[in-house]
């Protein structure tokens, strides 16, 4: 949303500089054109006149505002089906669905809109610095909804709506499992609070030097407006690269806007549920790509709902839990 805003303020300028230069010329060519012309008597304007040029500017102005109106709401639809799409194939616990989900959110949200929530989204809660509601409706809807999600289910908006954690769940699709690297579960662990070092870093310098464009170094999201520099360039290759090794790279270990909603994951109100059998089975602690698995517990913090344990759950050929009851009635039938 940031980049957007960004890039139309920079068309808008762009616009206003040509105009400006047009009146400038049309101006000019007048003045010429009075000078090498003898002066005419002109009439005065009467009230008639002025009542007409009066009706023709308001009408002008109706007319941009509905056309306005008109965007906003296509915008603000649009980014409202998207949503419910999410939310629908994270419901149906459909993996299919769910890789139309992340599809939609590297194209629409992504490389369409630019619509992710940022750091810079955090620095403008901080100084309550915040966009207009009527000039930014969309954007107080994907905030909206990335806060309520969080709260009623954790990190959904990380694994599901989020562009650039959609990208990176797309390349583990593709990319061989051969290439894989998954660091040891103590240094997994450990990894994992990085994420908050990096959020604390950016608030602290935000305050100090109300800088923002901090945010360019520690989130590679800029890159679906492709407006960067040298730099930035080289460390998106190097993140991306370093995602092919190592799946989900960024979202586990250094995205900051990860950490806060991790914290706020602690107060969701319908979280995964386990068996008994999970005090002793591993399956889905392998099973799981984020690392929010240990024993019989979920670490709320770092799991993002991809659906991935709860599709292992409900499956009643692999689960342990359903494998024991059937044996179990299977005796009491034989009894």
């Amino acid at each position: 949303m940031t980049h957007f805003r960004y890039l139309l303020m920079l068309a808008l300028h762009h616009r206003l500089v040509a105009f400006g230069a047009v009146c400038l010329f049309l101006f000019g060519f007048v003045v010429v054109a009075a000078i090498q012309q003898e002066p005419t008597a002109t009439r005065p304007l009467s009230l008639d006149d002025l009542a007409e040029l009066d009706a023709l500017l308001e009408e002008d102005s109706d007319e941009a505002l509905s056309g306005f109106n008109r965007s906003v709401m296509v915008d603000v639809a649009v980014l409202g089906l998207v949503l419910a799409f999410g939310v629908f194939s994270f419901a149906r616990k459909s993996d299919r669905l769910k890789v139309v989900s992340l599809v939609i959110s590297v194209v629409y949200l992504g490389f369409m809109k630019a619509s992710l929530v940022s750091v810079v989204d955090i620095f403008g809660a901080i100084r309550w610095s915040l966009p207009t509601f009527r000039d930014s409706q969309a954007y107080y809807l994907l905030i909206g909804f990335t806060l309520l999600s969080t709260v009623l289910w954790g990190r959904l908006y990380c694994g599901r709506i989020c562009a650039f954690g959609a990208l990176t769940q797309l390349m583990d699709r593709v990319v061989p499992a051969s290439y894989r690297i998954e660091p040891p579960v103590w240094l997994d662990r450990r990894l994992t609070y990085l994420k908050y070092v990096v959020l604390g870093a950016a608030i602290l310098y935000f305050l100090m030097s109300g800088d923002t464009l901090v945010y360019r170094y520690i989130e590679p999201f800029w890159m679906f407006t492709l407006n960067g520099n040298a730099i930035m360039w080289t460390l998106l290759i190097i993140l991306l690269l370093a995602t092919v090794f190592i799946r989900n790279l960024y979202c586990r270990y250094l995205c900051a806007v990860g950490a806060g909603l991790g914290v706020l994951s602690n107060l969701a109100m319908f979280r995964i549920k386990r068996w008994g059998e999970c005090q002793t089975c591993k399956l889905c602690e392998k099973t799981c790509e984020w690392g929010a698995i240990d024993g019989p517990r979920i670490l709320v913090s770092e799991c993002v709902r991809c659906d991935d344990c709860e599709r292992l759950y409900a499956d009643e050929d692999l689960c342990p839990h359903w494998l024991i009851k059937k044996r179990a009635a299977a005796r009491t039938d034989q009894l």
